[in-house]
Formats: structure tokens, C-alpha cells, sequence
């Protein structure tokens, strides 16, 4: 299989990982040579409830007999559809209230900045340096690393960028600009929080001059902070929120909320201002809706936090130099590039799968399932920390 991957599917980078998976259930991933995988990774944080989660299965078996695709997002009223967003509705602070479902969380960012324009009649659009918010051209306009943008010029124009935490910057936000496109917690600048009030600050000037402010929560969102949705941490709430990865359980889907009185101006001048084939798919959102009643309705949120601590107990190495992040959205800063990409390749012989962050070299990402148990945390952090020792020798 792995020959037929590498020669027929696209591929991401020339030395993928490549696992050749044969079914995967909870906390692990096992492959065709019989080997269990502890998953640190959850799918790059998108297997908010861990693999094959039966209430996201049988969400997902239940819709798939009755209908799947029947109409272009937006026509006709299907009921896992419109019961999620009703219920992402019911844990938003006011006036936050309507949801436009897409397939993932780049397109997502698309439809907000989309939004942003044609609510304010403005083009400018300010992000911030060393952000990530995905790979499509609006997306990647954002993105700000010459090395990425480069080959794909020209980008979005009208794009200016300010430093994550700096409030200096602020003053670049004016009666010009259209949005400003944040993530709630920096995740390929190496898992970084927003610090002194600034999510509050950004916000605060936003009213100001009559910007929008949208807080990318694709990875922080659903729980893996501690609260449902990242920005519930800092006291604040956006404009509009984009959401994608853990949203589904596993399966493909984004989506980017509003108030109905921003989120009706893509309906009209034009019609159809904004428009999917497959987002809001029912089999999808029946997923995404069992996912989201998994998480409000159990422990999970309040749980994330106190295995945070347990990891951060586990994880004391001299070549760990700080641990980011918060809730089970943590990155291990090491004292170096080649200790991280040691550690993550022999973590993967010894059957731990951990991964990189895009842009902070130093950086081992710790992104596991919400439903990961204490004693998996702490067999995943003696691989961890063995490693380690073999490398500090």
C-alpha cells in the first residue's frame, strides 16, 4: 500500500511519515503490521473524541440511511444542519447566532474575510506575522513567510500584518480596514497565547474605528482549551469565529459564525454572495452535532484542563525548555531543531506518533484526543522522556 501511496496520491512533503493504517479505535492508530500507534496527534487536533467515537459512528450510519447529499448549502432545511447550528447557537455569547457550515477550516477563513468586505465595504484586511489560517489563496494571503507565498503569487491584495501581542501595532487598525484575522492561540508560531488583555485590546480598537475582528478557533475550538471555544479564556468574544478540525470528531467540516445582522449580508447585493456544494452536508453534520453534545454534555472540557497538568508533571526533561499552549493544545519547545525532529522520528519507532509545527522548528506537538486517559498520558510521556535520555547521552 505504501508503494501505491507514494506513487499514485498527491503528496505533502517528500518524506511523509506513511503509516499504512488499518483501522484505528480511541487513543490509537494500528497498522497492517499489527502494531498499535499511540495517537499524540489526533489527526493534527481534529479527532476531538478520539478514533471511531460510537456516538460520532453511529451519528454518522444513522444519517447515511436516510439521506446524504440532496441540495447546494443553503436551499433546503436538513436536520442535522440546522440542529447544529441552533446548538452552537445556544453556547455563543450574544450576538453571536448564525452559522454558514463549509468543508473545512481554510474555507472558513475564506467566507469570513468575505464577510468582512462586504459587510464594511472595505478592502483591507490586517493579519498577523507568523500566523497560519491555511492553504488556499485567501488563506495563504494571510500567512506573511516569503518561503510559502512566493511560488504562488500574486496573493490577495490588500492584505497588512501586525505582531501577535504587540499593542503598538494596534494603531495600524484604522477607519480602512475591513477585518482583522487573529488565532485565538498562535498554533504554527509554536502554540502561543495571547498575553496583558490583548484579544480585549485588538477588540477594543476594532469598535473603534468599525473593524470586524475574526478569531481563527480551528484549532483551539471544541473543548481543547478548556472551554468550548478558545476566546472564552480571555474574557472577550469576536466579530466573527471561524471553526474547522475537532468540530467534526474526525470527519471534514468548517464553519464561520456571526450576528444575523453581519451574517445576512452575504445573502443579497448579490444573491448568493457566498456559495458551497457540499457544505453543510448531512452525514457531516451529524458528526459535527454528536460531537458537539459529547463535549457540552460530559466532563471532557473540565477534564482537558487537569491533564494538561498531568503532562505538564510528566514532561520535566533539561532538553524541554518550556511547554506552550493550554488544555491538550501543547507544544514541548526543545533546545533545539534536530532534538525535536530526533525526538518525533524515534517516538515513531517506538510506536508514539507526535508531529511538527510549521513554522517554530523547536517545537514537538501534543495534540491528543480530548478522550486520551491518564495512563495513556503517562505511557506516551515515559516514551517521551526515554527518548530523550537516549538523546542527552
Amino acid at each position: 500500500m505504501k508503494e501505491d501511496f507514494l506513487k499514485y496520491q498527491a503528496q505533502t512533503t517528500p518524506h511523509p511519515l506513511g503509516l499504512e493504517v488499518s483501522h484505528a479505535r480511541g487513543s490509537y492508530i494500528y497498522t497492517t503490521d499489527g502494531k498499535q500507534h499511540l495517537d499524540f496527534v489526533a489527526g493534527v487536533s481534529a479527532c476531538s473524541l478520539g478514533h471511531c467515537h460510537p456516538a460520532v459512528v453511529k451519528a454518522v450510519q444513522t444519517q447515511a440511511e436516510k439521506y446524504m447529499h440532496v441540495m447546494v448549502y443553503g436551499e433546503y432545511a436538513q436536520q442535522p444542519a440546522v440542529e447544529l447550528t441552533k446548538l452552537l447557537a445556544s453556547h455563543f455569547p450574544a450576538p453571536l447566532e448564525k452559522t454558514y457550515l463549509t468543508n473545512s477550516g481554510t474555507e472558513a477563513i475564506e467566507g469570513a474575510m468575505k464577510l468582512a468586505r462586504r459587510y464594511t465595504g472595505r478592502s483591507e484586511i490586517i493579519a498577523a506575522r507568523n500566523a497560519y489560517h491555511g492553504n488556499t489563496m485567501g488563506s495563504l494571503s494571510l500567512m506573511n513567510y516569503e518561503e510559502r507565498q512566493k511560488p504562488f503569487r500574486p496573493l490577495l491584495g490588500d492584505i497588512s500584518f501586525i505582531d501577535f501581542n504587540k499593542i503598538d501595532d494596534l494603531d495600524k487598525i484604522t477607519e480602512k480596514t475591513a477585518g482583522v484575522v487573529l488565532e485565538t492561540i498562535q498554533g504554527g508560531a509554536g502554540f502561543i497565547l495571547p498575553e496583558n488583555d490583548y484579544l480585549k485590546k485588538v477588540k477594543a480598537r476594532c469598535e473603534e474605528v468599525g473593524a470586524l475582528l475574526i478569531l481563527d478557533e480551528i484549532q483551539p475550538g471544541f473543548g481543547r482549551t478548556g472551554k468550548l471555544f478558545g476566546f472564552e479564556n480571555f474574557g472577550m468574544a469576536p466579530d466573527i469565529v471561524a471553526m474547522g478540525k475537532g468540530m467534526g470528531g474526525g470527519m471534514p467540516i468548517g464553519a464561520f459564525s456571526a450576528s444575523t445582522q453581519i451574517m445576512n449580508s452575504l445573502s443579497d447585493n448579490p444573491k448568493m454572495g457566498h456559495i458551497t456544494t457540499f457544505g453543510g452536508n448531512s452525514v457531516i453534520a451529524a458528526a459535527a452535532l454528536a460531537t458537539l453534545k459529547e463535549v457540552t454534555t460530559t466532563g471532557l472540557m473540565t477534564e482537558t484542563l487537569q491533564k494538561e497538568k498531568l503532562f505538564r508533571e510528566e514532561l520535566q526533561h533539561p532538553l524541554i525548555k518550556e511547554i506552550r499552549g493550554k488544555g491538550l493544545m501543547l507544544a514541548l519547545i526543545l533546545n533545539s531543531e534536530n532534538t525535536a525532529n530526533e525526538l518525533i522520528l524515534r517516538c515513531k519507532e517506538k510506536n508514539l506518533i507526535l508531529f511538527w509545527l510549521l513554522f517554530e522548528k523547536k517545537a514537538v506537538r501534543i495534540t491528543p484526543p480530548l478522550t486520551i486517559s491518564d495512563g495513556e498520558i503517562k505511557e506516551g510521556c515515559g516514551i517521551i522522556i526515554d527518548v530523550l535520555n537516549q538523546i542527552n547521552n
